[in-house]
């Protein structure tokens, strides 16, 4: 009787706190984060922008917390008011959340990749912003 007793105790102690777990409303999941950089360059050649460009893959790929990735050079065959025409290279990407993208900014290979180009840039505009879930 005593050994049953334990058994029980033993069993309970061990599935009361998993019960407590899953009666707990889930945690609403961070929202991700869309990070997009405009860069103007001081040399706009086709030449300077896909040099750029080759910086960004070698550098900006591959992160831990990225869901996507691109970056490309201006559409100049593209001309929509009220299209926005002053950037050579453009990058997205989306992180899994904030945090993702703090790493992001701290990483040897961003840094690296500052350091590189910094001095190319005419104006750089960053626009983060979070994203709303996809609906179908």
């Amino acid at each position: 009787m005593k050994s049953q007793l334990g058994w029980f105790l033993l069993v309970v102690a061990i599935a009361l706190p998993a019960l407590a777990l899953a009666a707990r409303p889930a945690a609403k999941p961070e929202p991700q984060l869309a990070h997009m950089v405009f860069f103007t360059l001081k040399d706009h050649s086709q030449a300077s922008r896909d040099a750029f460009v080759a910086s960004c893959q070698k550098y900006l790929t591959g992160h831990e917390g990225t869901v996507s990735i691109s970056f490309g050079t201006i559409a100049e065959d593209v001309v929509e008011a009220p299209s926005v025409r002053d950037f050579d290279v453009a990058l997205h990407v989306v992180f899994e959340n904030k945090a993702a993208n703090a790493t992001y900014q701290k990483h040897p290979r961003h840094v690296a990749f500052v350091a590189e180009n910094k001095e190319k840039f005419a104006k750089v505009r960053v626009f983060d912003s979070y994203l709303a879930p996809a609906t179908k």
